[in-house]
């Protein structure tokens, strides 16, 4: 009967370890109603908004010739009034944001969803089948460093798992990316609708 109490013994040790598994990293969702958005200032050209997030990190908005711009965060108001990183053609942004949460609960991350609205050669115009898609991955500027920025982009109609690469991408490249240094790159296949990043950062900042 020793044998069998050792092994019940060594079992009940070795099960709260495989019940408890350690905390990951999750997503929580927002709403980006820009109705609903404070206007900070505006011109013939656009206009800047601030809108609430998640748990006290707000949305910095901006809009100038009809291409889009986000921050997020305790973004330092150098960065809030200078930087400007979108698409090199007509643009918007999607209405639901995905923020990453590390073990703490901390939001360090931001997935949105961007459309991209590219001329139909035939239609003369930006048609649906013409549009592309692309989840823009951002850093959360924080407290202590005011820092936000663009930090990745996966094309939404190239991946068939664009979601959970962008989550991959957030959680593993986010953590160690310095804003004004490093350059945001593409994940996974991008295709022909994907559109033309730019980006526009005050070089004191950096």
């Amino acid at each position: 009967m020793k044998p069998v109490i050792s092994k019940l013994l060594a079992a009940a040790t070795i099960l709260p370890l495989i019940t408890h598994p350690a905390r990951a990293n999750d997503s929580v969702y927002t709403d980006l109603d820009l109705d609903k958005c404070r206007t900070v200032a505006e011109d013939e050209m656009g206009a800047s908004l601030l809108c609430r997030g998640y748990d006290g990190y707000d949305v910095h908005f901006a809009e100038s010739d009809l291409r889009q711009s986000t921050l997020y965060g305790a973004v330092d108001k150098k960065l809030e009034n200078e930087v400007f990183e979108s698409f090199t053609v007509f643009n918007h942004v999607g209405s639901k944001i995905e923020w990453r949460r590390d073990t703490g609960g901390r939001p360090f991350a931001t997935i949105l969803r961007w459309f991209i609205e590219n001329i139909d050669d035939q239609a003369g115009m930006p048609t649906k089948e013409s549009t592309g898609q692309v989840l823009v991955i951002s850093r959360v500027a924080q407290p202590d460093d005011g820092l936000g920025c663009v930090v990745g982009y996966v094309d939404a109609l190239s991946n068939p798992k664009a979601n959970e690469l962008a989550r991959r991408v957030a959680d593993e490249q986010v953590p160690g990316f310095t804003c004004g240094s490093d350059r945001s790159i593409w994940f996974g296949k991008r295709g022909e609708k994907s559109g033309e990043p730019t980006h526009v950062w005050p070089e004191t900042a950096q």
